[in-house]
Parts: C-alpha cells; structure tokens; sequence
C-alpha cells in the first residue's frame, strides 16, 4: 500500500527499485501491518478492553514483502495475565518481529522500555543525516487530524482508512463503516495510530537531511482509556526523546500523544523509533573520515 509514498520529493524503501538499490530483497510492507495480526488473538484474551486500554510494544526484526505468509503468536503466562509476548515469523521460521502486549497499565515492562533507555544513556557522538534534530524538540502544538473512511493520509501514507480496511489481514467489525461499539462508532485499526501521528511529522520539523531513506526499527501503541475513532478530531503533540546510531542507520525516537480535542484528554500515545539508512545518503562519511 506504500508503493506510491513519497516524501522531500523521492521515493521510499517501499519502491521496488529504491529497495534494491539499497541492497534489499525486495520492496518491505509497513511493519504496523503485522499489528493488525495481534488483535483477534489479544481481544480473544482481554475482550473489548483490548481495544481502549491495551498496548503492544515491538522490535522489528526482519523486513516483509508483499505475499510473504507471517503468522502471529501469543504466549501469555498463564490465566488472568494482564502482560504476554508477541512474536511474528514468516513460514520458514525467520523472526518478523517481537514484543510485548499488556492491557489496564500494567506495569511489566514494555518490549521497548528497555531499548529506550539504553538509546537514552548512550547517545550518537556525532550525526550526519539527523543532525537537525535533537533530543526535547517538540511539534508546533498546533496539529490536529480527523479521521474520516475515504480522506486521503498524504504523499507519506497514500491511502485511505477505507482503501486500508479492503486489505486489512484481519478485518473486525468494529473497524466497518456503522459499527456499533460500547464506545459510539468505529474503531481505528491500531495498526494505524502510527500513520495518524506520522503523516505530518515532517510539518513538524522533524526532518532528516535529503536525500535520504528511512524505516521503521521499533514501535510501541498505548491506548488510554478510548479506542481511537472515525470521525473525532484530535491534537498531535510530539517529542524527540532520543538519538541513536547503528553500523547501517542513524535514528530517532518520537514520543507522539493524540488527545481528543472535544474533550482535551489523551487518547493514545505512539512510541516510534526510526532511522535512515546511511548508504542512502549522498557521501555519507566514512567511519575513517
């Protein structure tokens, strides 16, 4: 569905051909799709309650392209667990992606707990693609997005909630057009709280150094009492809480809250870590330079 993205004017990893010039086998899917794959077994576990105050916290591992079967477990500890892991492997057993899921606050730590903080102890000496970006920047404070079935997410996300729903891999009731829901109306995919508060990042300020190409590495969704849903407003406030590095990427993680502007309470907070892929840089130094 990321095949037309765009962003600073070229395409994404999401392009068949900018994926192989990056030396990948193939053009990846968006890692939030595989959230889609927990919810049946996560509402099978805690009911509705999944769905306003769960979270689920993942590390990705392995890059999917489009076709490729993955199939997603859920090993809780026992009877009553408020906290389980998540894995997600592809059909010969490659690791997609691991985490955590856990409902009502629970205090367990989260999958990405940890990976922040040490992100947060050791910070990158030195960055050439983020550079412009530092820990404690903030968004304008002013970003609101509505979610309604066919508008159009942007050249980030070109698609609709609708065009989202007609390929969705798990698709539940309550995602439909005029679903009755204990909370009024339709429910947004969680899988999709990371297209709501990314689309307008790079409005925010929040922009890497050009041409460059990016993707997701870790991701965690945390409801806060409400599902999020079709057709309410809600503000956007982001932050940077951390910078890092590794042999292939710089990257950045975005502590992102949505709140119901009706009502100014938070609805649900996005943990994204992302980086850009050096080699995508033009002459990104050497680690001799």
């Amino acid at each position: 569905m990321l095949a037309e993205q765009s962003y600073a004017g070229h395409t994404s990893v999401h392009d068949a051909e900018t994926a192989a010039n990056l030396g990948l086998a193939g053009a990846p899917i968006e890692g939030p799709t595989h959230f889609s794959q927990f919810d049946p077994l996560l509402a099978s576990l805690w009911g509705g309650r999944w769905f306003s105050h769960g979270c689920l916290s993942a590390h990705f591992q392995t890059m999917v392209v489009e076709g490729e079967e993955v199939q997603a477990t859920v090993t809780s500890p026992g009877p009553g667990s408020t906290a389980v892991r998540i894995d997600a492997a592809k059909a010969d057993g490659t690791p997609v992606l691991t985490g955590t899921a856990s409902i009502d606050g629970d205090t367990t730590a989260t999958e990405l707990a940890p990976r922040l903080i040490r992100s947060q102890g050791s910070p990158p000496e030195r960055l050439h693609v983020l550079d412009r970006i530092s820990v404690g920047q903030r968004g304008p404070g002013d970003e609101t997005i509505t979610v309604a079935f066919g508008d159009d997410f942007g050249e980030m996300y070109p698609f609709s909630l609708a065009d989202k729903l007609a390929a969705i891999t798990e698709p539940l009731d309550w995602y439909r057009p005029g679903a009755e829901t204990p909370w009024g109306g339709p429910v947004v995919p969680i899988e999709m709280l990371s297209v709501l508060t990314n689309a307008g990042s790079r409005h925010a300020g929040f922009v890497a150094r050009q041409p460059s190409i990016g993707l997701f590495i870790d991701l965690e969704v945390r409801l806060l009492g409400s599902p999020v849903l079709v057709d309410h407003t809600y503000r956007i406030d982001r932050e940077v809480v951390a910078l890092g590095e590794s042999r292939r990427t710089e990257s950045y993680w975005t502590l992102t809250t949505m709140s119901d502007e009706a009502t100014g309470g938070p609805t649900a907070q996005v943990l994204l870590h992302q980086g850009v892929f050096k080699d995508s840089y033009p002459d990104y130094p050497s680690p001799t330079s």
